[in-house]
């Protein structure tokens, strides 16, 4: 009786931090807040076979590609908790520049770095960027090349050359600035750049390259299909299933 009871308890637990916004629905909507908190907060992690630490990291980008930025708010301290580090948070925020842009970024930085204030999280963090000026194109282009294959060697060189520019900004910024930044393994920035794109919507063949280059930096199909599935109360259905379509494509090539 006591372990049943222990059980409750964590489970009771686990739902209210992941979703402590939902609290404020639980007297004008009742009948909504049952249903969606033992949802959410019960039968999805459930479901899932991720440990805390990535499973708070996949809802944090996933968040904001979705622009979720209340439920942000609410479930950043418990990602802290459970084990995902200040500097970690700030690389999903960072990275998640490249692929949103500062327009849809910059609450999440700010709101961040309100919340860590209020936790005694001294700012600024320790640096950690690996590259200078000189360098960042050509580090950017070699973690190209890890994630996607050979076949991105010298990418930054190719194009048309209208357009050759911007090959060369996704080599020196998209990959040099951030991907080659301290915190996070390239694995793990494969990861929460799926969650960008597949909460954004909308960009279905960069979705099915980035499934691809998470599938080549070990995150297999099974893991995806986890990840998405444990993303899904924050972004619904239509986009779940989309992103789910895109691992399957990639797994077939």
């Amino acid at each position: 009786m006591r372990i049943i009871l222990l059980g409750v308890i964590i489970v009771m637990v686990m739902s209210s931090c992941l979703y402590a916004n939902v609290e404020e629905f639980k007297s004008t909507d009742p009948e909504f807040y049952a249903f969606f908190r033992n949802f959410a907060g019960v039968e999805v992690p459930a479901q899932s076979k991720l440990d805390s630490r990535t499973r708070y990291m996949a809802i944090l980008a996933t968040l904001m590609g979705c622009q979720g930025i209340d439920e942000f708010k609410a479930i950043l301290p418990d990602a802290i908790e459970a084990g995902v580090k200040p500097s970690e948070v700030k690389e999903i925020i960072y990275q998640g520049t490249a692929y949103l842009g500062i327009g849809r970024t910059y609450a999440f930085l700010k709101s961040a770095n309100e919340i860590f204030k209020t936790l005694n999280i001294t700012l600024p963090l320790e640096n950690a960027s690996t590259t200078t000026p000189e360098n960042r194109i050509e580090k950017g282009n070699e973690a190209q090349v890890k994630i996607f294959g050979d076949g991105m060697k010298g990418f930054q060189n190719s194009g048309p050359e209208e357009t050759r520019h911007i090959n060369r900004w996704l080599a020196g910024n998209c990959f040099g600035d951030y991907y080659t930044r301290k915190g996070l393994t390239l694995r793990e920035r494969e990861m929460i750049t799926f969650c960008y794109i597949s909460a954004q919507g909308g960009c279905e063949p960069q979705l099915i390259a980035h499934a691809k280059g998470n599938m080549n930096t070990g995150n297999d199909k099974a893991f995806l299909i986890d990840v998405v599935s444990q993303c899904l109360p924050y972004i619904g259905y239509p986009r779940s299933l989309n992103a789910i379509s895109c691992i399957n494509k990639a797994a077939e090539n």
